[in-house]
């Protein structure tokens, strides 16, 4: 009969992690932190996402105004887009050297979601704040296919279920902008 040596244990503390997380023990690159944290406001407690929101809010009311109205539109998606192209392999990095499925400092996929619903929306302080409460909830309660994409692997799970998230907050958003419940 084997005697298991001190490293082997009769429970398997890497079922269910995918090989690439499995034994993680090197840092993530320093490009990967920052941009998964976006620069940090990840760290800030407590519920890092809203945080992430909230500062996406603030940054896009910032650039916004600075951008002619007719393009708008166009430099958000072009910014929603970039945000997710980047996000995806720096979420995956930072997730794999921490071992964990989805961290709770990673915040760039609510970054890429909240662009995403304050698509063309104007810029007042009622649509922001909609924007905002809109993509929250949505982020919070998951629904139907946000909940299944969160599985996909690494990365663009974490990034996906925010992106749905954020595109059922748009769709909502255009609504009540075309009812003219927002005041528009």
């Amino acid at each position: 009969m084997k005697l298991k040596s001190e490293n082997e244990s009769s429970v398997d503390r890497n079922a269910g992690v995918p090989p690439a997380v499995a034994g993680a023990s090197r840092p993530a690159p320093l490009w990967a932190t920052l941009v998964a944290t976006f620069f940090g406001i990840g760290r800030m407690r407590p519920g890092p996402g809203t945080w992430g929101s909230a500062a996406t809010v603030v940054l896009w009311a910032g650039v916004a105004s600075q951008v002619h109205p007719p393009l708008r539109m166009p430099v958000g998606i072009a910014l929603a887009g970039a945000v997710m192209l980047v996000g995806i392999p720096a979420a995956t990095r930072v997730a794999r050297a921490c071992g964990a499925k989805d961290p709770q400092f990673i915040v760039i996929d609510e970054v890429a979601g909240q662009l995403i619903a304050l698509i063309a929306v104007p810029l007042a302080w009622k649509t922001f704040l909609t924007g905002f409460i809109l993509f929250r909830v949505f982020d919070i309660v998951k629904p139907t296919p946000v909940r299944q994409l969160e599985k996909l692997p690494e990365g663009t799970g974490i990034m996906l279920d925010d992106v749905a998230a954020g595109l059922y907050a748009l769709a909502i958003m255009q609504l009540l902008l075309h009812s003219h419940l927002l005041g528009n």
